[in-house]
Parts: C-alpha cells; sequence; structure tokens
C-alpha cells in the first residue's frame, strides 16, 4: 500500500471541512445523503422515487455534493450515473471540529474556574 504522493498537493483541511459544512448546510442535500448512506448506490431517479424532491433538485443536489466530494459518480450500464458517499471529507471536517473544540477546551475551562 503506497503512502501519499509526494507530488501531489495535501488538500488544505480547513478548505475541505468549508466545503462539507456548506454542501450539509441544505436540509435537501443531508436527505440525499443519509439516503445513499443507508440505501447505497443510487441514480437520481433512484432517489427521486424514494424523496419528496424532483430528479432534477436531486441532480443538482448531487452536484454540489460531488464538488464537495461527499459523493462519488460512477458511470453504469445504458449511461447512467450512480451515485455513493465518499467519507473521506466528513472525517477531514471532523478533524477540523475536533482540533477546534481542543482549541477551546482550554479557555472556557480557565474562563468557568474564573466566574467560580
Amino acid at each position: 500500500m503506497a503512502g501519499p504522493d509526494p507530488a501531489r498537493p495535501q488538500p488544505d483541511l480547513e478548505q475541505v471541512a468549508q466545503e462539507v459544512f456548506t454542501a450539509l448546510a441544505d436540509p435537501s442535500r443531508r436527505v440525499i445523503l443519509a439516503a445513499l448512506a443507508t440505501g447505497g448506490p443510487a441514480t437520481a431517479t433512484d432517489l427521486a422515487a424514494q424523496l419528496p424532491i424532483t430528479r432534477q433538485a436531486i441532480a443538482k443536489h448531487l452536484a454540489l455534493l460531488a464538488e464537495a466530494g461527499l459523493v462519488v459518480a460512477e458511470r453504469g450500464e445504458r449511461r447512467r450515473v450512480r451515485y455513493r458517499v465518499d467519507s473521506a471529507p466528513m472525517k477531514v471536517a471532523q478533524q477540523f471540529l475536533g482540533a477546534l473544540a481542543r482549541d477551546w477546551d482550554g479557555p472556557l475551562a480557565a474562563l468557568r474556574d474564573h466566574l467560580r
């Protein structure tokens, strides 16, 4: 198993986190992502059959989720595109939030102690 390619620039963790948070800010995108996470890969048509969202709206939301790296488009039979979840960007966002929480733990504890 090869390590990271030194010639390829590593993504800026804050930028990845920002893209994830922006993509997940919309409730329809969260519903679509949850449907893919629980039901597995699906096309926009498949998702429209099970969600109260039009196929055209789902296609637009899937494009934004793909741009954020949260879903991956895979070509299937008869030019059908199936989307599957990629959790890697969410893990980066979790790391970002974890670091942010650690940065706040000390000052918040000091403030709490000072107020007591």
